[in-house]
Order: structure tokens, then sequence, then C-alpha cells
């Protein structure tokens, strides 16, 4: 079926978008930012399995763009996903095909996102070379059954010229409080790893993710910065900008092991794709100072 754009070149007064993923954390800063561009946007109440809900929220809500900002990453972490595998088929899988399927049917694009954490660095793409996995590569991460089930619904996906598969990874915001910032995450971990990875900065990227359903933008994009930040390189930023007392403890691969369930994933993404799109993206490094640690400088140091 063919996709309906609805005349819209851009104007923001033309948008209307139906999102998913009220309560988590993409989906609530999603709609905080189409408040302040004066997007009208309103969220979806159906299950993302049920089909007949989703038909339901688009007819009642008439959009012209559907995000899916849902599914299961696991609470705390995606050890979860490892003994609540059915739940995380049921969201994960048969509800973003669900979704993608209902869209198609409806003449919509779908914005969905989805992660980067499907690949490990090998022989092709070896740590610190600065060969990044490109959108067409073939995922060969399977530590985790969140992963597993990830890289299979995106394979899937690909058969759907109305979607917009975004691969996140790790993903950071200026908000130093929110559990699921990686920065928050990994100050409060007694020990942590040091390892180059591709990292989301939501601040800046989020916003683009608006710009890229207006273009109608579709296919699979590495939705990170471009370049790799390590953990230790995270934790003296904060230290400089933040808390000059922080401290922090490093183990190994091995030693990580041991206290988590399943592996995790270690890459880096190519954005040359994302960067051609939009030529003012940031390396990693410039937008975590300019939208993350800058902004909290000033409330945090005395």
């Amino acid at each position: 079926m063919g996709i309906q754009t609805n005349g819209i070149n851009g104007d923001s007064s033309s948008l209307k978008f139906l999102i998913y993923g009220r309560t988590g954390w993409i989906g609530g800063l999603l709609g905080r930012l189409c408040e302040e561009r004066h997007i009208q946007y309103a969220y979806g109440s159906g299950r993302l399995e049920n089909r007949s809900q989703l038909i339901a929220d688009i007819k009642s809500i008439n959009p012209t763009h559907v995000f899916n900002a849902a599914g299961v990453t696991g609470r705390p972490n995606v050890d979860w996903c490892e003994s609540h595998k059915v739940e995380t088929i049921r969201a994960n899988v048969a509800g973003t095909l669900t979704l993608a399927d209902v869209c198609r049917e409806q003449g919509l694009i779908l914005v969905n996102y989805a992660t980067g954490c499907i690949f490990e660095y090998d022989d092709l793409h070896p740590l610190g070379s600065g060969v990044g996995f490109k959108e067409e590569d073939k995922p060969n991460f399977v530590g985790s059954f969140y992963s597993k089930t990830k890289a299979m619904v995106e394979e899937l996906l690909k058969n759907y010229e109305n979607v917009c598969t975004l691969r996140v990874r790790m993903p950071i915001s200026s908000d130093l409080m929110n559990p699921r910032n990686f920065i928050t995450k990994i100050i409060r971990y007694e020990k942590v790893v040091d390892i180059p990875n591709s990292m989301t900065i939501l601040d800046e990227l989020l916003p683009i993710s608006i710009e890229m359903a207006k273009r109608n933008l579709t296919g699979i994009w590495n939705f990170t910065n471009p370049g790799v930040v390590s953990h230790n390189e995270i934790l003296e930023m904060y230290r400089d900008y933040i808390d000059p007392h922080f401290t922090w403890k490093n183990f190994t691969l091995e030693e990580q092991a041991k206290v988590i369930i399943a592996p995790r994933s270690n890459n880096e993404l190519d954005t040359t794709k994302l960067k051609n799109e939009f030529p003012e993206l940031l390396p990693i490094k410039e937008s975590l100072v300019k939208y993350v640690f800058k902004p909290n400088q000033s409330t945090s140091k005395a």
C-alpha cells in the first residue's frame, strides 16, 4: 500500500503524531518536544499486540505519523528479559510487527525507536579501529535475549517500506536524575567496564527524529552521535563538570560477567548516513559537553 504524506512539507501545523510509550522515558520526552514545537500529538491507548485497538487509535486520532517508543527493555535492566521471554516476545516482536502492519495498511509512516545493541566488535570491526557497523550489516550479537528479539524484528521490518528504524544505543540525556539515563546508571555502579561505544544523546537526536518524520524518511538508521566514548571518559567529564569528588573503580569484562546474567553489547556504529542527512550532528564528546554536562554544571557545582 502506498504511504500517504498528507501534503506535509515540514510545516508543524500540518503534523499530528500518534505516540506509543506514554509511560516510557523516550515517549515522555517526545511528548514534551511536541509541546515545545506546537506539534499536535496524542498517546495511543491500545496495546501494541492488539490490532483492533491500534486501528481504533488511528481512526480516532487521525495522525500524520506514528512513533513507537514502547516495548520491553527490562527493569532494572535487560537481564529481566532472560526470565520473561514470552513477555519480551509479545512486546518487542509481536507488538512492533503488528503496529508496523497496521500503519502500512493505513498508509502511515512508523518511526520506530529500535536498538543498536545487536552488534559486537569483531575482526572486521575491531575495537579502536574506527570502523563502525553500517545500516546494512547483519547483526552479530546474540548474547542477550533482548538483543535477539530486537535483531529478529529489525530483519522482519525491512520488508515494510513504511518503517523508519532508529538504532538507539546507550541513551543519555541532560536529566541526570532519570534512572534510565546511561550516565545515571554508571555513576551508581560499584564498578564499571571501560569500553568505547557509540551512544545516543537524546537532547540532540530526539528533535532530529521529529525532523526525520517531517521528511518522511524510512529504512534503517544508525541513530547515534558520530564517534565513540568510553565509560571512563564519561565519568571523567562527570567529575570535571559536576562532582569534583566523584571516584569510580573499573573491572574487566570477565569480572562483569560474574555479576550480570546476560552479556552486554559493545560496538561502534557508522553514522555516515545520518550525518549526510543532518550535517549539523555533533560528535559524541562534543554533544555530551554541550547538551549534558554544561547545562548541569552551574546547578551542580558549589
